[in-house]
């Protein structure tokens, strides 16, 4: 039996055809620019602090799609106040089960903390609604595959809300790999400043009395295991903490990764190895107690890919954080500060530099001074690249189409990305594991060989349980 949208959105389609017999054109009875409300696409947002705001606007095109409901778990929250505003017309959910079984979308925004992100996009496709996903896609890489593979049966038009990978200057930086500008790559740097959020430090302790007004603690939690009301979480500052978040390579993976994987074809690691900051001693050759519920304040992680199409060498791609970066190349002068995020992928004749997003994307060769060739930075909607619009079109068009298959971050290519970025975090976990309780052999603090076809980490059986999470009952995922 089709869902309810999937009919809505043949009727649509069905009656766009039929509206081509007529005569008269349908912008003369509606004026230039007009949408007629057959053609307009009903979608909703879930969760609207930061950017859950900024994705169901640029969704809604400037008022050119239906905004028929918003959810948050927070409803007094400021971002649900301001999303209230702007769509007056939309009806306010608290539970994105309810919203989505009440009303008829065609598709929805999904802007909530990690945690949450494959339980609610998992539902919204197995009713047949399109779906654009902030990144990391999930908490994990299990979830990842499993919607990954949802999306193609289900015939979904999905996103993911890395919005650079929309960003023109990632053509650019593809045709100067592919035109062999700075000949094989072998080494590829990748890094950021953040966490910029509370990180390597223990959770407050859990108190209801502190629980906003209108929040539905219990939601918020979802998945994860049940505690009570716990400040210093909600609304931002969950991304430190493993139950929640995905640290700091797991916020920004998505976005600087995504340059070298697509221009490099680097989709299947088959080894990860990670360290991360020494714990603080408190005094001299007493380390502070382990905070396992934190993700650390930095890490650097090394990947290793097999040769590609794209890329006739092994490459070895380093990402750091919290504020750890790569030396200096001799071939960048002094003058350029290689930023505090970015990419630099070295190759046996040049140099690509990138900023995040891929923008200010730059070339130099060996032998010649200075920049060869750059970038023009895109205008389309400052930052956001037209990502969500993209998507918007692509859903119109529909399942297949030339628009869904130029979106630059589906699921077919988003998914494989956040399986690379969270195996990462499956490395910094495991360099934690000890022997035993009592001991200080760390076992986990080693290359960890992987085989992506199987998903699973073939040297080291205990590093596999990070690969996916213990769900509460009621939330599991299959």
């Amino acid at each position: 039996m089709p869902s309810t949208n999937k009919s809505r959105r043949k009727f649509i389609k069905n009656s766009a055809l039929a509206s081509s017999l007529f005569i008269v054109p349908r912008h003369v009875l509606g004026g230039t620019g007009y949408t007629p409300p057959s053609d307009r696409l009903n979608i909703a947002g879930i969760g609207l602090h930061g950017k859950g705001n900024s994705d169901i606007l640029h969704a809604s095109v400037g008022g050119r799609e239906n905004v028929v409901a918003l959810c948050d778990v927070h409803q007094n929250a400021y971002g649900a106040q301001v999303a209230a505003e702007k769509f007056p017309n939309a009806k306010f959910y608290t539970d994105y089960r309810e919203m989505l079984e009440k009303e008829s979308l065609d598709g929805v925004t999904i802007s909530t903390p990690d945690h949450t992100h494959a339980n609610i996009t998992k539902v919204a496709m197995e009713k047949g609604i399109h779906v654009y996903v902030q990144k990391p896609l999930t908490h994990n890489v299990k979830e990842a595959r499993i919607l990954t593979e949802l999306a193609r049966k289900n015939k979904i038009v999905t996103q993911m809300g890395n919005q650079g990978a929309s960003n023109p200057e990632q053509v650019l930086i593809q045709k100067w790999i592919k035109d062999g500008r700075i000949g094989k790559v072998s080494k590829v740097y990748t890094w950021t400043n953040r966490p910029v959020w509370p990180q390597g430090v223990a959770m407050q302790s859990p108190d209801p009395s502190q629980k906003p007004e209108g929040m539905d603690w219990d939601l918020w939690i979802g998945p994860a295991e049940n505690r009570e009301y716990t400040p210093g979480l909600h609304a931002f500052d969950w991304r430190g903490f493993w139950n929640y978040g995905t640290g700091a390579l797991g916020d920004m993976g998505c976005h600087i990764m995504d340059v070298p994987v697509k221009a490099l074809g680097l989709f299947e690691p088959f080894s990860v190895e990670a360290s991360i900051s020494n714990l603080p001693y408190a005094k001299a050759f007493t380390p502070s107690p382990l905070i396992e519920e934190a993700c650390p304040s930095s890490s650097y992680v090394t990947y290793k890919f097999r040769p590609s199409d794209l890329n006739d060498s092994e490459v070895k791609m380093i990402w750091m954080d919290g504020g750890i970066r790569p030396s200096h190349p001799d071939l960048i002068t002094d003058k350029e500060d290689i930023g505090d995020n970015g990419v630099l992928m070295m190759g046996e004749n040049g140099i690509i530099w990138s900023d995040n997003y891929g923008i200010n994307a730059r070339l130099y060769i060996n032998g010649q001074d200075g920049v060869v060739e750059k970038g023009k930075i895109s205008e389309i909607n400052s930052v956001e690249f037209g990502h969500q619009s993209y998507w918007i079109d692509a859903v119109k068009d529909g399942y297949g189409s030339d628009k869904h298959r130029n979106l630059t971050s589906n699921f077919d290519f988003a998914g494989p990305l956040s399986e690379v970025v969270l195996l990462g975090n499956v490395a910094i976990r495991s360099s934690l594991l000890k022997r035993s309780p009592r001991s200080n052999v760390f076992i986990g603090k080693k290359q960890l060989m992987y085989d992506s076809d199987k998903m699973v980490i073939t040297n080291l059986d205990q590093a596999n349980q990070f690969l996916t999470r213990e769900y509460r009952e009621g939330w599991e995922i299959s």
